[in-house]
């Protein structure tokens, strides 16, 4: 059969005006939609940058019902219900948004990550760990497990703890050596107070494993050993504790007199505090000192000499403690020094409004500018 052209002449004209309607009907529903669905989210927008969240809320709210498939309509909305608080509605939000089945794998983690963290604000910290626990493997995984690290020390999870830091760690996030080495402690701690002695002990050798220069197993180890009775084992632990954290040491200088008097190691005890002393003065050193030679502190010459040179309250409360016919000229004005240093942190006004602190009175706070909210008196004097 031939083809007759004529068709052809009349056919293209039709369906050129059929594509033309269609593109027409199609281009208006798009600037329809376009021009509604932005319109709400910008108003919204404009009233959450003019501090008016209530109403940029409901602008949202209605954004999100002229077109439920927008994603980022919903995290917008998500987010600013977490901020005021609103943990139920900002986890409805979320788990919307996970429902959804036509949801990008990008956009279903950071949901899922967006609910951790609403769970996490809320205090629902069994469901926060959880969530933060989907998300390993994904992007958010770093961020996921550094939250679960936060969430099991707030819990006290020593030993959950260990394990998340212990596996950061592996990953290339950073050093968790100290960290885990107070975990570790920790565990320690709750076996000696359970009687589980052999569960300290390991817990404690992990931790001078992983960290064996930090301060706190060391000592731990010093004083476990010292309430066990094995005192020379426990000196042993002191002078390593003394040679590697010395300011860690004098801190606790009168544990470690108080194990060389069990052990009949006064002297020894006495000329290592001695040199370390000379190193380094300070307030607990002398006491040690003074406790070891049966003396008190404000009767050492070597107190004097630190008031001079490091003016503290606590070496003048010693100074105080002792007859002021026995002190020398300088003393006075060294104890005076120390009261000063002392002082001077407390000798400013704070604003009642917002605790802004400065030296002198202002009518107006500079900080919140309130008129009349700095209280005459200074910080001491309240």
């Amino acid at each position: 059969m031939d083809f007759d052209w004529q068709w052809l002449l009349v056919g293209l004209p039709v369906a050129f005006a059929l594509g033309w309607v269609a593109s027409r009907l199609d281009l208006r529903q798009w600037k329809r939609t376009d021009r509604e669905a932005p319109k709400a989210y910008f108003k919204g927008l404009n009233l959450l940058l003019n501090e008016q969240p209530d109403k940029a809320i409901d602008a949202f709210i209605e954004a999100v019902q002229a077109d439920p498939d927008t994603s980022e309509l919903h995290f917008a909305l998500g987010n600013l219900f977490r901020r005021r608080g609103e943990f139920e509605r900002a986890v409805r939000v979320h788990q919307h948004l996970l429902q959804r089945a036509d949801l990008a794998a990008a956009e279903r983690e950071r949901a899922q990550h967006a609910l951790a963290q609403d769970f996490m604000k809320a205090g629902l910290f069994d469901r926060a760990e959880e969530a933060f626990r989907a998300l390993e493997g994904t992007p958010f995984d770093t961020e996921a497990r550094l939250a679960r690290l936060g969430l099991y020390e707030r819990s006290r999870d020593w030993q959950g703890a260990s394990e998340v830091a212990a596996q950061l760690e592996k990953s290339g996030t950073g050093s968790f050596a100290t960290r885990i080495a107070h975990y570790q402690c920790e565990l320690a701690i709750e076996a000696d107070d359970r009687g589980d002695t052999a569960a300290a002990d390991t817990a404690l050798a992990r931790a001078l494993e992983v960290a064996p220069h930090a301060a706190r197993p060391l000592l731990l180890r010093a004083q476990r050993l010292a309430r066990l009775g094995a005192f020379d084992a426990a000196l042993a632990a002191w002078a390593e504790l003394r040679q590697r954290a010395p300011e860690s040491f004098a801190r606790v200088a009168h544990e470690f007199v108080a194990c060389a008097q069990a052990a009949g190691q006064v002297e020894a005890a006495d000329q290592a505090l001695v040199q370390l002393y000379e190193r380094m003065p300070c307030i607990d050193l002398l006491r040690a000192l003074a406790t070891l030679e049966g003396t008190t502190p404000g009767a050492s010459p070597r107190l004097l000499e630190l008031l001079r040179s490091q003016p503290s309250l606590s070496a003048a409360i010693e100074l105080l403690d002792t007859p002021r016919a026995t002190w020398p000229e300088f003393a006075r004005q060294s104890v005076r020094d120390a009261v000063a240093r002392a002082a001077r942190p407390l000798q400013r006004y704070r604003c009642a409004a917002c605790g802004f602190e400065a030296q002198r009175h202002f009518w107006q706070c500079p900080g919140c500018l309130s008129w009349d909210s700095f209280p005459p008196q200074r910080i001491d004097e309240l």
